[in-house]
């Protein structure tokens, strides 16, 4: 019953820093005996050897399976039927964590999640999705739990291309907003309760390091030394991002990700990149005033985000690829945590103005 209950859920342990991979050890013996590292064949061959290394020295035996191809239901199957584990270390970006949680699941193991990248927030929570192999989104999933550890290596995140954090800036940014209009039309949050003090606080304190610090942060990304701007950034995508939107709930920006995730001039732009741009739609749905407007599209360019399809990837997008983002994103089930009941005509115009708007204030 969301309507009374309010719940938040959290990983059990977070450890960020330079060198925390080193702490992996320590967390996984308590865990299990038997580790399966579960991450795309690059992330696989970074980190494996040394997993192994740390994992031998509290006699924990380790074994570890490249994920080849999309996070399909077959992928993860076939992966969780080829081995067993106790603990799975689920590593890298989106398809790595997103995989290696399916994995755990599937085996009933424990789960420890290890960023390589803060492309977005999933490493804290529950879900994962399952795409298609053209990497069409097909739905989330839930895992029983929060990790049981997250262990974010700045130094490993400072090393990773500069375009990853950009996304996870995005993916992070949208969370405060998001979360204000799914309390507002008294929607659930992924507990399916209603969201505590905590969690908007998270969320909305996401908003605040974000704004202050993302273009400092950014200005060391890929050189593989973090400093303090950078932890906040990337506490900020990963930790408060995870907690405030898992605790507060999802709404329009995160919706059209089913839209945008099916057409193939968009399919290919990060999570993170989709999202930014559609909560420039849905700060048009919610009638922002164009002072507002062009405070957000000065941010997102100076971040490096998308503000308009062509930005995406999508130029001169037609009518039909209009319908078709706005049909696909109005049956997904965030589009109900919004301030009014919407049509899919009421998210055509809304692109369509969002595009006006950018010519006037950018292009």
């Amino acid at each position: 019953m969301f309507e009374t209950l309010r719940i938040l859920g959290a990983p059990s342990l977070y450890v960020q820093g330079p060198g925390a991979i080193g702490r992996v050890g320590d967390i996984v013996a308590k865990l299990g005996a038997r580790a399966l590292l579960i991450a795309d064949p690059i992330v696989e061959r970074m980190l494996a050897p040394r997993l192994a290394e740390l994992l031998a020295k509290v006699d924990v035996s380790f074994a570890s399976a490249p994920l080849t191809g999309e996070v399909t239901p077959d992928n993860i199957e076939r992966l969780a039927s080829e081995h067993k584990a106790d603990v799975v270390i689920a590593a890298g970006g989106g398809k790595g964590v997103d995989a290696g949680k399916a994995v755990s699941r599937a085996l009933g193991a424990r789960l420890v999640t290890l960023p390589t990248a803060a492309s977005n927030d999933g490493p804290t929570s529950r879900i994962f999705i399952y795409y298609d192999d053209h990497h069409k989104l097909l739905r989330a999933e839930r895992v029983p739990r929060n990790p049981d550890a997250v262990i974010v290596d700045t130094q490993i995140l400072a090393g990773a291309p500069r375009q990853l954090l950009v996304s996870g800036i995005g993916d992070a940014l949208v969370k405060r907003y998001e979360a204000a209009q799914c309390i507002g039309a008294d929607g659930p949050n992924m507990f399916d309760g209603r969201a505590t003090i905590a969690a908007v606080s998270l969320a909305n304190v996401c908003e605040q390091v974000l704004r202050e610090h993302a273009i400092d942060a950014l200005s060391v990304a890929g050189s593989g030394k973090p400093d303090e701007a950078f932890e906040k950034v990337i506490e900020a995508c990963i930790l408060l991002a995870g907690l405030g939107f898992e605790g507060s709930g999802l709404s329009i920006a995160h919706a059209m990700t089913r839209g945008l995730s099916a057409l193939p001039a968009t399919v290919g732009a990060l999570h993170g990149y989709q999202v930014a741009y559609a909560l420039m739609v849905q700060f048009i749905l919610e009638n922002r005033s164009a002072a507002f407007m062009a405070e957000q599209f000065a941010f997102l360019a100076a971040v490096g985000l998308p503000a308009s399809l062509a930005e995406l990837g999508l130029s001169e997008p037609s009518t039909d690829d209009l319908r078709s983002i706005a049909t696909l994103t109005h049956k997904a089930p965030h589009t109900r945590n919004f301030e009014r009941a919407l049509s899919e005509d009421d998210l055509v115009e809304a692109m369509l103005q969002l595009e006006t708007m950018h010519q006037r204030f950018v292009d």
